[in-house]
């Protein structure tokens, strides 16, 4: 699956990102379930160079540095203030390829 491929709120089967931005991760506090962690926003760009903004959840954002490529599957893609973002989620998973 490529960048261009994605759809709001839909599922992402596999797709591959080197990372090349990464923010500063903070805390959230879920209105809805009560729970807390943390949460980072970086920035995936696949092999024909379209970028997509990648949210990163508690451990995950330890995992994922700038240059990092990251393989997400099983994770989910969803629009926020107009923004298209992917996610591993809950579901998903998240792992550094090289």
């Amino acid at each position: 699956m490529m960048v261009k491929e994605l759809k709001d709120k839909s599922k992402v089967d596999e797709l591959v990102l080197a990372i090349v931005e990464k923010k500063e991760p903070r805390e959230f506090q879920s209105k809805w379930s009560g729970s807390s962690g943390r949460v980072c926003d970086a920035v995936g760009q696949d092999d024909n160079g379209d970028t997509v903004t990648l949210t990163l959840w508690n451990d995950d954002i330890e995992k994922v540095d700038v240059n990092s490529r990251v393989r997400i599957t099983n994770g989910w893609a969803s629009s926020y203030k107009n923004n298209l973002q992917v996610s591993a989620g809950k579901y998903g998973k998240l792992e550094v390829i090289t």
